[in-house]
């Protein structure tokens, strides 16, 4: 009797450390990409910021790999003048019309992005797969796309 009560009891700590082993979702698989980009270029609109539209998937090495090196901190004043949106391709199922729509050709890897301007018109987006092997790039890159890329810094507003 013991046994059974022992092995449940390993198998649902095993499960539980599992799931907290397993890396936080970067795509969220059931969101509506659409409106999100929608609300990204209404807040960057507002700010004087660009669109950065990042297509890729949570099971992508290369996907984890880009939003590690955004997020360095060498990066931070650059990325700020971004509103990062981060659309799920699931498993090449999900959101291909998006990626139609902004120019971004999938069929050459992910993780594939897109900037837009705070009109949503696409200023650059992705062709030949620049970032699919993010794993073995310089990070270095990463900072030397987003200064070329970003919006120029925001003034400060005179009181005069």
């Amino acid at each position: 009797m013991r046994r059974p009560a022992v092995l449940a009891a390993l198998t649902a700590a095993l499960a539980l450390a599992a799931r907290a082993a397993a890396p936080a979702a970067i795509y969220d698989d059931k969101a509506d990409a659409a409106a999100q980009i929608s609300r990204a270029v209404r807040t960057a609109d507002r700010s004087g910021l660009r669109v950065l539209v990042d297509f890729g998937a949570n099971w992508c090495g290369d996907c984890r790999a880009l939003d590690a090196n955004l997020h360095r901190p060498e990066n931070a004043a650059l990325l700020a003048r971004f509103v990062v949106v981060h659309v799920s391709i699931g498993r090449f199922d999900k959101n291909l019309a998006l990626a139609a729509r902004y120019g971004v050709p999938l069929d050459k890897g992910v993780p594939a992005l897109a900037v837009l301007d705070g009109r949503g018109r696409v200023i650059y987006a992705q062709k030949n797969g620049e970032f699919e092997d993010m794993r073995r790039m310089d990070p270095a890159e990463v900072g030397a796309f987003l200064r070329r890329w970003s919006a120029a810094p925001p003034r400060p507003v005179s009181a005069g």
